[in-house]
């Protein structure tokens, strides 16, 4: 893979940004609308943050997970050019099976030792239905997964929190929406705080460094004036 910025310039480091999403069929109707509409909206805010950094090129893909885990956009894509397709609900909710294919992106083999840390955005309403534990330990058994600035978005009241504080290791990274408006800011705020965190100097450490990358905690999000049918 070309670690090339546009016109040639040689990065200084890859940071590879990369989401897991919850399309189970419980995302149906406004969940999933606001989640696809966030990113969407973020990819602007993304984008810049990238172009101003002169520590990293800035890669990003996505895994879905809903009855299984698929990779929803599968190739490393400079965020420059990176577009967002929409997911669909269906199913259960395969989040460990999500967490062991994220494990296998994430082997050494794959990222190499110069990379950044990497971020690892994990977006769900529910409970996993399948073994998460199993997909966790196969996660964290990577060098590279114990580095990350790995963060999460509990979508409604049904979310189960466990699961979201064993991905971050840390309840303050696990971010709480009830509404749209929510979303759309902590969606915006992942896609660009986090990636200035992840490439700032103090971070440029290869996989002998060690520690995790320092991050403000979220801010707090408060919901703006919404119908009683979009608060979830």
């Amino acid at each position: 893979m070309s670690m090339l910025r546009p016109g040639g310039a040689l990065a200084t480091r890859p940071l590879h940004f990369i989401w897991i999403a919850d399309c189970s069929s419980s995302m149906s109707g406004a969940k999933i609308q606001a989640l696809n509409f966030a990113i969407r909206d973020a990819i602007p805010h993304m984008q810049r943050v990238a172009a101003e950094n002169v520590n990293a090129q800035v890669f990003v893909r996505a895994i879905a997970f809903g009855s299984r885990a698929a990779w929803h956009v599968a190739d490393p894509t400079p965020a420059e050019t990176f577009q967002w397709f929409d997911l669909e609900p269906n199913g259960m909710t395969a989040m460990g099976a999500a967490l062991t294919l994220l494990a296998e992106a994430l082997d050494i083999e794959k990222m190499g030792t110069r990379a950044l840390p990497p971020v690892l955005v994990l977006v769900t309403d529910g409970q996993p239905t399948d073994d998460f534990q199993a997909g966790l330990r196969k996660l964290m058994h990577q060098g590279w997964a114990k580095k990350a600035v790995r963060l999460a978005i509990a979508i409604g009241e049904d979310a189960q929190y466990e699961p979201l504080v064993a991905f971050t290791g840390n309840p303050e990274m696990v971010m709480s929406v009830s509404a749209p408006e929510q979303m759309m800011g902590y969606v915006k705020w992942v896609s660009t705080v986090a990636v200035q965190s992840a490439s700032n100097p103090a971070s440029q450490m290869a996989m002998t460094g060690s520690g995790n990358v320092a991050i403000p905690a979220p801010p707090a999000m408060v919901a703006g004036p919404v119908s009683e049918n979009a608060v979830w």
